[in-house]
């Protein structure tokens, strides 16, 4: 596990809210990240978690509250928010690559269109991002050509490759085979400890026990528990937290029906809380 290099906040997060149509997915979010710490946020599906890190970078607009990265504030309308992405590293679920592109290629496009760079510097940095994440052998091969993994491999040297402050991951690892998770999990750690900030969705338990300075654990939009691995992970508080937990390290010795009843105890007043909450303004950010 890294130590935060320093208590300067990369992002900062104040009352956040996310609905789609009826659907209240992010419930009034408070969290930052500070420089150099890895923040892993877990927990069920459909709990909030990729919508909480895609509003972080804007790819999904909130419905009212702040984010700033960087000390600028993303949920301005006037904000530069392509300026404030160019520091942004993104890797998805799904890999993303230029099918048509070998992997030097896939991670010197941006490079030459978005930062202006040479294409010799460019490839130059590609090729050191590719030799960090194991591939400096398949720098002229094609997405197709390559695994699973060693696609999204490639997908990360393409996001180190623009010289990121921050990296954001959507459950890197989710759609590999499970033969294929080590060795982007090996890249991830690698990162953690040169000290890159990191806020990583992930259902790997042990890398957020091993790498995270801090782990949320998120359920129904809420964030429920946070803390360090050891109390999230290893003693957490909330009920949910413990039913969540038994269920993805133990699913063989859980109760049928103690994850829904958990649940159910912690929303208990969510109907009263939604009737005596002020309806979102739809307006407070417009669309770009």
């Amino acid at each position: 596990m890294s130590a935060p290099a320093s208590t300067a906040h990369v992002v900062e997060v104040t009352d956040l809210h996310k609905s789609f149509g009826d659907n209240h997915v992010l419930r009034g979010l408070n969290a930052t990240i500070s420089q150099g710490e890895v923040v892993c946020v877990i927990g069920p599906s459909g709990s909030g978690k990729s919508t909480f890190l895609r509003c972080i970078n804007l790819l999904e607009q909130p419905s009212s509250g702040s984010i700033k990265v960087g000390g600028d504030e993303v949920t301005d309308p006037d904000c530069d928010i392509d300026g404030i992405r160019r520091n942004m590293g993104m890797v998805f679920q799904q890999f993303n690559l230029f099918p048509h592109l070998s992997a030097l290629d896939n991670c010197t496009i941006a490079q030459t269109t978005v930062l202006k760079r040479s294409k010799d510097e460019a490839r130059a940095t590609a090729r050191e991002n590719l030799e960090k994440v194991g591939l400096s052998e398949k720098a002229d091969a094609f997405p197709a050509q390559l695994s699973g993994g060693q696609q999204q491999r490639v997908a990360i040297a393409r996001a180190l490759s623009m010289d990121p402050k921050l990296m954001l991951f959507d459950e890197p690892t989710s759609a590999l085979d499970p033969e294929l998770v080590g060795d982007v999990l090996s890249v991830m750690r690698r990162l953690a400890t040169e000290g890159m900030t990191m806020f990583v969705v992930t259902h790997e338990m042990a890398f957020a026990r091993d790498v995270a300075d801090r782990v949320i654990f998120m359920d129904g939009g809420y964030i429920v528990e946070e803390g360090s691995p050891d109390q999230v992970i290893g003693d957490p508080k909330e009920e949910r937290t413990k039913t969540f937990l038994q269920r993805v390290l133990d699913p063989t010795h859980v109760d049928p029906g103690a994850e829904d009843a958990a649940y159910s105890k912690r929303h208990i007043a969510e109907a009263t809380a939604r009737s005596a909450t002020p309806p979102l303004d739809p307006t407070a950010f417009p669309e770009r």
